[in-house]
């Protein structure tokens, strides 16, 4: 059997578009990952800056303004001096669970991100489980808390890494009752599908306005998870040093901090999809494209909108949480624990009863 050398070259030159294309369609599946955590960076290093900038006005003090114009390289300068700084082991604890303790952290905030819509389109996951994923990941990162403050064979960082254990068991059942509660409203645990169903009603859909008591158990609730003041227990300086994070150094230190950040945005962006009509900026009636008059350029212009109306209502929640940490002094534990079981709890049953019951009323 004789095969002609332009057969062999056709087949050739198919099985190699044909390997193109599945190489550029695995980089294509990696682009939007990398362009996600870009963006995290990013908005990571502003709060950094925001929040050195807005503390030193209410202490009215000079702020970070040496590194880079008006100080916005200070994060990265901090970034650095982490990175070059000596990567400590404590000599008696468990290496393993020291190490590993913050890489778990870390990894259960940055997977939060796979639910979080910019845009009808711009989600790296439309689940229906959505907000509920959320939860469930974010409630690995105290596990890491807890293996980091026992690895370092510690009792300040010991007594850190159960305090967040207890302060996240106490907080996140309120905070799970509350989306519970929007998801009833919005008859989807989509995080799309409930800024979808926010924007049918405008302004006055948004469910700040449906869910006042959620709103403010919520709020509450995220600062808790944040572990912001006042709620600042597992690593309260004057009593715990510096909690589960007194041994570490360098790179690893960095990881926390890193991590602290992380968890504010994604609560701020939360709160934002849940609560403020997510990437949509509620005018009744009116189109934003129609609105500037671009028509043709709708698609890309619509998504770059709905990015900026997103990242303002986030940054406005992260004022609140900045503002408060100046405001507010440190709770103790027992007034923690209490706030969180004694009243966030029978509140936000309380409001996801009434939720239900007027769902079933409007039957």
């Amino acid at each position: 059997m004789i095969i002609d050398t332009t057969e062999v070259q056709t087949i050739n030159s198919f099985s190699t578009s044909e390997s193109l294309k599945e190489i550029y369609g695995l980089i294509w599946t990696f682009v939007p990952i990398l362009i996600l955590i870009l963006g995290i960076t990013i908005g990571v290093l502003v709060i950094v800056w925001l929040e050195r900038e807005i503390s030193a006005a209410l202490q009215q003090r000079i702020g970070p303004q040496y590194a880079g114009p008006l100080g916005i390289l200070q994060a990265l300068a901090d970034g650095t001096k982490l990175l070059l700084k000596e990567d400590l082991l404590p000599s008696r604890g468990d290496v393993r669970l020291f190490s590993i303790g913050p890489s778990i952290v870390v990894i259960s905030i940055l997977l939060s991100y796979l639910v979080i819509p910019f845009g009808y389109r711009l989600v790296l996951a439309d689940l229906s489980i959505g907000v509920f994923l959320w939860i469930a990941i974010s409630s690995i990162a105290p596990i890491g808390l807890l293996m980091s403050g026992y690895g370092s064979n510690n009792k300040y960082s010991f007594s850190g890494g159960l305090r967040a254990a207890a302060q996240s068991i106490s907080y996140e059942i309120p905070l799970t009752l509350c989306v519970l509660s929007i998801s009833l409203l919005s008859n989807s645990s989509s995080t799309v599908d409930i800024v979808e169903t926010q924007s049918k009603y405008g302004f006055g859909g948004w469910n700040l306005w449906r869910q006042p008591i959620g709103f403010i158990v919520f709020i509450i609730s995220s600062l808790a998870e944040c572990e912001r003041l006042p709620f600042d227990l597992p690593e309260a300086e004057e009593e715990l040093v510096a909690g589960y994070q007194t041994e570490y150094s360098g790179i690893r230190f960095g990881l926390f901090y890193l991590a602290s950040y992380l968890n504010l945005l994604v609560s701020s962006l939360f709160v934002t999809i849940l609560y403020l009509g997510g990437w949509k900026l509620s005018i009744p009636y009116i189109s934003i494209t129609e609105l500037f008059g671009r028509k043709k350029m709708a698609g890309v212009f619509g998504m770059t909108i709905g990015i900026l109306v997103t990242l303002a209502k986030a940054y406005l929640f992260l004022f609140i949480s900045i503002t408060t940490r100046w405001t507010l002094p440190r709770m103790r534990m027992d007034q923690l624990l209490n706030l969180g079981w004694k009243f966030l709890l029978p509140i936000s049953l309380g409001n996801l009863l009434l939720t239900t019951s007027s769902q079933l009323v409007s039957l």
